[in-house]
């Protein structure tokens, strides 16, 4: 989302699915007299989006009940379509994918769902849910258009995608829907609007209930409405706004009698970045504001009732006046949610919301599940294992590296998520030299060695940013031979809205040092799945002393991304490599959830038993510890494998604590 999300449009298809009245001749829901009706009744939706990707799948019903305690009867959900085909015709509904089994789920708990299918989903997610493979196909596509080669891979997803869920929509006894988020604030091709609804009603029959949602401005309703297609148009806006004038207006964009009242993203809280402070929102605004549409009879969708986490390399970024400008989202999709990223519900928004819902709607309160139990595993030793140089060979695949004369996009070299290491030489010929990469997604660290033929202890130079510097001074090392230059990149997140959603990743321009184009690049894409077996490579490594000062790189300074970036630049770096750690749990009914807690250490991703558990960064934070779900631990050994790209922290250690650690303050 941008600075405006409320400014949005989606597809979204309604399918409120009920557990109860399976005998029932006829299920119907659909807009008379300006109201929602469900089975020949008035219907008030009170929702909340609650992610089935976001969660483990073990939490699932844990995160629902939970919803439905909080007075929801209804769940909204996108489908990222990046999981589901993470390679062309390679589908994927299994595990955190198994998105009929999560639709069952909420019908199990007498629970309705609006299902939003995308094929853009924005939500914070890399590329806005869209498979980066996309970002390959020749000549270059335009996205969330009528560009007929984009048609046909959103025919092909949503021919594989509709025909699971069909059975799933209300009239069948289950849910339903379809989604273009947003799209009113992007852009104005009614012709793609037109063949979504095409598609859709071909798969999913005439009768499901199919709408669109845009930010309450007169363009944005212009853009993204398509009433004429038998399509709902809802509003959205900020929770400060008076909801009812917008309202009004959204009836200019329905046909007579059919604008019922409804916010499909009310805003609990709001998404941050790294190197901002946590977003949050007033418990007893947000609950005023919300009353503000219950209590007279509107309908809300809650955004979010329960973030969860952005696991592995799948959160989103946004930009601002320029794709430079670029912003990546943490690892934490807690979004001052009232239900927290780890399901506590014992705070203050919980319970101001519950009680807004309770005696607006006369929902009656269910009780609360019980809550979930954390624990601290305490401090846990690591070693070094190996420098990312000394393992290169080994977390590469050899068949996928690649030689060009210029350098290539990570997606170009199959490299969809993670780092891409671009190597080359050139001459020295001054006391230093200037090395230029114009255009580069997302940050490079740059090392330089003495060329002998094997990559050996390169010296560490600094950084290049996409969103600060892109030049680097580089010392001359008086090497007889040419100077091995190695840029490690590494994809921060794809932009998931706006005008640069086209959003590839590497070196993306021309590298000059002096002036002049290098050429004659090497690629090694780094495998991260290769970590289960870094223990087996026998590298332990001792930390030479000439790097083992280490300064605090915590400051005041407002400006966290480029005073780092200062201190990197400097030298005082140990380099990308992997550390790793065990700690023991006794029993199976000793697993808890908890949280590692990655104070003084730098940057990286850390894997727990395998599992990705995200990525940190409290250099600039504001987030520091990463969410461990039970479910990932095992009774007996658990292993810790974290990759650092720049200093670890000084005692190699990690805290595994039962409170969440979101700060970095000291």
């Amino acid at each position: 989302m941008g600075a405006v999300r409320s400014f949005q449009n989606l597809l979204l298809a309604l399918v409120l699915c009920s557990a109860a009245a399976s005998g029932e001749a006829s299920r119907r829901f659909w807009v008379e007299n300006d109201t929602f009706w469900k089975d020949g009744a008035p219907f008030q939706i009170v929702g909340g989006d609650v992610h089935y990707f976001r969660i483990i799948p073990e939490y699932w019903k844990d995160r629902l009940l939970r919803a439905k305690a909080l007075g929801l009867n209804t769940i909204q959900t996108y489908v990222p379509w990046n999981l589901h085909e993470p390679e062309p015709r390679s589908w994927e509904f299994k595990g955190f994918t198994d998105i009929e089994s999560y639709l069952r789920l909420a019908h199990e708990l007498d629970m309705l769902v609006m299902l939003r299918v995308g094929p853009y989903i924005c939500g914070e997610w890399d590329l806005g849910g869209f498979p980066p493979w996309l970002l390959t196909i020749k000549p270059a596509i335009k996205l969330r258009s009528s560009d007929s080669t984009y048609l046909s891979m959103v025919d092909r997803w949503w021919g594989v995608l509709l025909p699971k869920v069909a059975p799933l929509l209300y009239s069948n006894g289950g849910p339903i829907i379809m989604i273009e988020n947003e799209f009113g604030s992007f852009g104005d091709d009614k012709n793609y609007l037109h063949y979504l609804v095409q598609v859709a009603r071909r798969y999913l029959g005439n009768d499901i209930m199919l709408y669109t949602t845009d930010g309450g401005a007169i363009g944005n309703l212009n853009n993204g409405s398509i009433f004429q297609d038998d399509v709902f148009a809802a509003v959205d806006f900020d929770t400060g706004s008076n909801p009812w004038p917008i309202f009004r207006l959204q009836k200019d964009y329905n046909l007579p009698g059919k604008s019922a009242p409804l916010s499909s993203e009310f805003y609990t809280g709001w998404l941050t970045h790294w190197g901002e402070s946590i977003a949050t929102t007033d418990a007893s605004n947000t609950a005023r504001a919300l009353r503000r549409i219950l209590c007279h009879n509107g309908s809300a969708v809650l955004y979010m009732a329960h973030g969860g986490t952005n696991f592995g390399f799948y959160n989103g970024a946004n930009t601002g006046q320029n794709e430079s400008d670029y912003k990546a989202d943490l690892t934490s999709y807690d979004y001052d949610a009232p239900i927290k990223e780890y399901g506590d519900v014992h705070n203050v928004k919980y319970k101001a919301l519950r009680r807004v819902i309770h005696e607006c709607t006369g929902i009656p309160l269910h009780s609360l599940p019980p809550e979930i139990e954390r624990a601290n595993y305490g401090l846990v030793r690591l070693q070094k294992v190996a420098s990312l140089f000394d393992v290169i060979d080994n977390i590469s695949d050899p068949l996928k590296v690649a030689f060009s004369e210029q350098p290539l996009s990570m997606e170009l070299m199959g490299q969809m998520f993670g780092f891409l290491l671009y190597t080359s030489e050139y001459q020295e010929k001054h006391s230093f030299s200037i090395l230029s990469i114009p255009k580069v997604h997302d940050r490079a660290q740059v090392f330089v060695s003495c060329s002998h033929g094997v990559i050996k202890n390169p010296r560490y130079v600094g950084i290049i940013e996409r969103w600060s510097s892109n030049t680097l001074q580089i010392p001359s090392l008086s090497c007889s031979s040419n100077v091995s230059l190695y840029i490690l990149v590494e994809n921060m997140g794809r932009v998931n809205y706006g005008p640069y959603i086209f959003d590839q990743k590497g070196i993306l321009s021309s590298v000059e040092i002096d002036g002049i184009t290098l050429r004659h690049w090497k690629m090694h894409p780094i495998s991260l799945n290769a970590v289960r077996n870094l223990s087996k490579l026998q590298l332990i490594m001792q930390t030479t002393d000439a790097q083992a000062s280490k300064v605090s790189i915590y400051g005041g300074s407002e400006n966290k991304l480029r005073d780092v970036s200062l201190y990197l630049n400097e030298g005082i770096s140990e380099g990308p490599a992997f550390y790793e750690g065990h700690f023991h749990i006794d029993s199976e009914s000793e697993k808890k959830d908890t949280f590692i807690s990655f104070r003084s250490w730098n940057k990286g991703v850390a894997f727990v038993n395998n599992f990705n558990i995200g990525r940190f960064w409290p250099a600039i934070g504001p987030q520091c510890a990463l969410y461990v779900p039970a479910p990932i631990l095992k009774p007996g050994d658990n292993v810790v494998v974290i990759f650092e790209l720049h200093s670890p922290n000084p005692v190699l250690s990690i805290q595994l604590v039962k409170d969440p650690d979101f700060t970095c303050g000291h």
